[in-house]
């Protein structure tokens, strides 16, 4: 059946502007890195994207690598988008990143120009795109300047084969240096891709922040793994269900549901309750809270394996305030828990 997007698609979903720039992103944002491989049913991967587009959900985040096998969910994203969103290209923003493994030999991972530009060129054949909205440096490489992966997303918008650049996993030093070098090429630094959870926390350490470092350059920020790659769901609650990522080894260890960590999450699942929350819904509004250092991060990235719980997710953006009584209670569970599996990306 021919797709026909709802009407009222943008009611309720809030729209941000990123950074200083002149585009926004809606809260909460769809990222393809699980569900979307050759692994995952196709027909859910539809129902899934049609269901987060008709509630407002215009950005879809992508990298050159997700799957299973690699490329697999570009691959899958471009079908959908010829079937079901071609006619509604111009409301969409779809991002795709470089910077870990993807072919073998020394020009398919890290940061240099040679591989950052020949994976953008892939990534567009495999999505049937002129062009992505958003190119990522995926994480810093220590053995390549700075000036050369910066250079590669100056050339990669410059040459229109994308809108915006973006870094991901940088920190806020380097963070600060990159916007530096694409400013005086002539690209602003238009985002910043973090992980930051109630569990993970490190985007609020250090001086200046990460936070700091953005609205000092006038970048934004979205959040991946908000729900702490699934460990501040229900789902952990009362041990490890056979489906889950942890079961399976995927993105969460069963290391990290340690005794302390699983009492954290409990104490705020109680405290989602009593918000009328469920817990995936307070943390990823938590996630989206004004911050001290400058303005909020822009939009909250999550995954979804189903409609259900991608509706689960949305509807965090129904309850986006806290009073400070109820963020004083949240900061006596939400502590850094090591979870971050992205740490090592800081010391490059």
């Amino acid at each position: 059946m021919t797709y026909i997007a709802a009407e009222n698609r943008y009611d309720s979903m809030p729209y941000r502007r990123v950074g200083r720039s002149g585009l926004q992103l809606p809260a909460v944002s769809l990222g393809l890195w699980h569900n979307f491989g050759d692994d995952k049913n196709f027909e859910t991967q539809r129902a899934i994207l049609r269901r987060a587009f008709d509630l407002g959900v215009t950005h879809f985040d992508l990298a050159n690598n997700y799957g299973p096998p690699y490329g697999s969910a570009e691959t899958n994203f471009g079908r959908h988008l010829k079937d079901d969103f071609r006619p509604y290209r111009d409301e969409l923003v779809i991002s795709s990143k470089a910077g870990y493994d993807m072919w073998p030999g020394p020009y398919g991972n890290w940061g240099s120009r040679k591989y950052l530009l020949a994976s953008l060129d892939q990534s567009l054949e495999r999505m049937g795109l002129d062009y992505v909205d958003i190119f990522y440096s995926h994480r810093p490489d220590p053995e390549t300047p700075l000036e050369e992966t910066m250079g590669a997303l100056d050339t990669a918008v410059r040459s229109g084969r994308a809108l915006y650049a973006g870094i991901s996993s940088y920190s806020p030093e380097k963070t600060v240096e990159s916007a530096r070098i694409l400013r005086e090429m002539g690209t602003p630094l238009l985002i910043h891709q973090p992980s930051y959870s109630m569990l993970n926390r490190w985007v609020e350490q250090g001086d200046p922040n990460l936070f700091a470092a953005l609205e000092e350059v006038g970048a934004g920020s979205i959040a991946f793994s908000p729900l702490a790659q699934g460990l501040l769901t229900s789902k952990y609650l009362n041990g490890v269900p056979g489906d889950s990522r942890a079961a399976a080894g995927k993105s969460l260890a069963k290391s990290q549901l340690s005794e302390d960590n699983l009492r954290r999450v409990r104490g705020l699942n109680e405290l989602a309750e009593s918000r009328g929350q469920t817990l995936a819904q307070m943390a990823i509004a938590w996630v989206l809270r004004p911050q001290s250092a400058g303005s909020a991060v822009t939009s909250a990235l999550v995954g979804a394996s189903s409609v259900r719980q991608l509706e689960d997710s949305l509807a965090a953006v129904n309850r986006l305030n806290f009073t400070p009584g109820e963020l004083a209670a949240i900061d006596e569970y939400a502590v850094d828990s090591n979870i971050n599996l992205w740490a090592a990306a800081l010391d490059a």
